[in-house]
């Protein structure tokens, strides 16, 4: 962490300096925004710590709850989404609270017919994924943590609770083309109503958003007409898995246990049967008394006696996904940009079994955030915004078909087309790069912004349009282990990796042949998509890898790009040189006698003889993998939706 830039700073580092625009605590909504956000679920909530971010946006984030959410919905925790956390400053506290999911056991019906038994113990996420476990937090805190950065934020961001979403007019004549009409929610003034015009509008208001059905938005799909009770409960039981998760298959019905974080506290997902297609008050007649009878009868010849109900509900399992991501049909499109988005359930829904609602609902406003932010900072051309559309859809319509397949396994009572245990547990050993979080590629056949694999042998572990896969290096200028993905910050910059070829990082390196390009001409897109009035990195944050060991790279003869002066004191920056060498242990816990026996370059399949550079898009994604003397293609490539500086706002 960095933060005697321009001074120095004493107290917490992780609080920013206020912005000159903040909104002060207690101050009355303003009558016009930038973005205003409906919702402060996993959605809402990353959209909000994103775009709190940049200063020169302002946002109003809203809810109709009249406080924050304190329990219950969704727990579980991927991989992929500890990275963002990281990106957010977020992910040590989010690990060290949580419980980590370390193995999955897996029960069914004893052959003798008398209750179950475990069939299978599966080690929960597969080694090399991710740096970050599989972890349970509550959501509750997952968006407590998320608010409460951006209250640190320069934006000093706080939600307005207590406002619904009414309806919305869009008038592109005005600055702020998006007109809405919100009404409190609060007791003492219920029924009031306001309005605040905004430039952007972010539905993430849930499955029955009011966003979502005031653009003519639909959900479209299949509802399984099956009940499945969810229970978060302090318990004594003789179940010997209780602290795993585990996956249980009985006569009775199927389960899935999660043990919970703070220890003691377990969630149980218990299959009520299916939901009669004639009777649409059969999940509201079911009693918190019948979940539980169900979930000792699933887990026959144990029993559970619960002591406290912290929390429970039913639902029904069902897919379903919007027939759009934003307000614009497709012949719309060519013309206008969009000024109303869907996200998280708003616009796609599916069971809780797969563990993913909360974790795409919060990639898709990751995927959105920087993408406004740069629009709104003058940044980025407007057409920016159709990719969000473009790419999350696909991605939603891939949760739906693997959710599907995974509920009917889990909850299969076909006797004509039965599903054995090893069917569920080789399923979910198949499935684990998605349950991690880490099946969402952007295909460039969807994309616009995920370039050609023309030189992906060049980094093959490094695959474009996937997200870029941390991996152990030495900081040079102290020496300092680190995971190199974890320079990443949310703050909208993009990333350039230069992997280094046998000439390493120093003076007349390849390397540095093209931080001088860069640099000197003109033209290039370092100089016309970075202010020249701000930071050399304000846009591009370039670092350089090198092979060498960190002892054999000398800190004093690096190019002035991977050293850039900054701040009102003209301050060095020395952080973005690294070693790729093997760490001996020290990303280990400097175990004796532990040592790596891969370097980056092994690890991510980096081209020792050539190098490579390799572009990370503001939400982790490779966008580009390129020749370190390949500088046409990385110029182009920015200039589709990247605005010259010369260009105004």
């Amino acid at each position: 962490m960095q933060y005697h830039l321009n001074g120095y700073t004493y107290g917490d580092p992780s609080i920013a300096p206020a912005g000159p625009n903040h909104r002060h605590p207690g101050e009355q909504m303003p009558a016009e925004v930038d973005v205003l956000v409906v919702g402060t679920g996993p959605a809402g909530a990353v959209l909000t710590a994103q775009l709190a971010e940049f200063p020169e946006v302002s946002v109003v984030t809203v809810d109709r709850r009249t406080e924050p959410l304190a329990r219950g919905h969704a727990d579980g925790v991927a991989c992929r989404t500890v990275e963002m956390f990281e990106a957010f400053g977020l992910a040590d506290t989010l690990v060290r609270e949580a419980l980590w999911v370390n193995e999955t056991a897996f029960w069914s019906v004893e052959e003798s017919g008398n209750g179950i038994t475990r069939t299978g113990l599966v080690q929960d996420v597969a080694d090399g994924l991710s740096e970050f476990p599989h972890v349970i937090v509550n959501q509750a805190r997952m968006q407590e943590l998320l608010f409460d950065n951006a209250k640190k934020s320069p934006s000093r961001h706080e939600v307005d609770y207590g406002w619904q979403y009414v309806s919305q007019l869009i008038d592109e004549t005005h600055d702020y083309p998006v007109e809405v009409t919100l009404e409190s929610t609060r007791e003492a003034t219920a029924g009031d109503t306001r309005t605040i015009r905004a430039k952007y509008v972010v539905g993430c208001d849930g499955a029955r958003s009011a966003v979502r059905k005031s653009i003519g938005r639909h959900l479209h799909g299949d509802v399984q007409n099956h009940a499945w009770g969810v229970l978060d409960i302090l318990v004594h039981t003789d179940f010997p898995d209780i602290r795993k998760k585990a996956v249980i298959s009985s006569e009775a019905g199927s389960m899935i246990l999660i043990p919970r974080e703070g220890g003691y506290l377990v969630r149980m997902y218990a299959d009520m049967g299916a939901v009669p297609e004639d009777d649409s008050e059969f999940r509201n007649r079911i009693t918190v008394e019948q979940v539980i009878d169900q979930a000792n009868a699933i887990l026959s010849p144990y029993t559970v006696d619960v002591k406290d109900v912290a929390w429970w509900s039913v639902y029904e399992v069902g897919q379903r996904i919007a027939d759009g991501f934003d307000n614009l049909n497709d012949d719309e499109r060519a013309a206008n940009q969009p000024r109303i988005f869907i996200a998280g359930d708003a616009c796609h829904t599916h069971s809780a079994k797969a563990g993913q609602g909360m974790n795409v609902s919060m990639q898709d406003t990751f995927n959105l955030g920087w993408k406004l932010g740069a629009v709104l900072r003058g940044q980025a051309h407007p057409r920016l915004l159709h990719t969000y559309a473009e790419e999350r859809r696909v991605t939603a319509q891939q949760l739906i078909d693997y959710d599907t397949h995974w509920s009917r396994m889990v909850g299969s009572r076909d006797s004509g087309n039965p599903v054995t245990p090893q069917d569920v547990q080789d399923q979910f050993v198949r499935g684990g790069k998605f349950t991690a979080g880490f099946a969402t590629h952007y295909q460039p056949e969807f994309s616009p912004l995920t370039g050609t694999d023309d030189h992906q042998d060049l980094a093959t572990g490094y695959e474009i349009g996937t997200r870029f896969h941390s991996a152990p290096v030495i900081r040079v200028a102290d020496a300092k282990p680190v995971q190199l993905g974890h320079v990443h910050r949310a703050d909208g910059r993009w990333r350039v990796y230069l992997f280094a070829d046998q000439t390493g990082v120093g003076a007349g390196s390849t390397v540095a042949n093209w931080c001088e390009r860069m640099h000197a001409d003109a033209n290039s897109a370092i100089n016309r998509f970075t202010d020249p009035g701000a930071a050399r990195d304000s846009t591009f944050d370039v670092y350089g890898i090198s092979q060498d060991d960190h002892l054999d790279v000398d800190i004093t003869d690096i190019h002035e790009l991977l050293q850039p002066a900054k701040g009102k004191f003209g301050l060095q920056d020395l952080e973005k040189v690294f070693s790729a060498e093997k760490t001996n242990g020290r990303l280990l816990g400097n175990i004796p006698g532990l040592e790596a026996t891969q370097d980056l370059y092994d690890l991510r399949g980096v081209d020792r003889a050539k190098g490579a550079v390799v572009v990370v898009r503001p939400d982790q994604y490779i966008a580009q993998v390129l020749p370190l003397n390949e500088f046409d293609t990385f110029d182009k490539y920015f200039a589709t939706y990247l605005l010259d500086t010369k260009v105004s706002a």
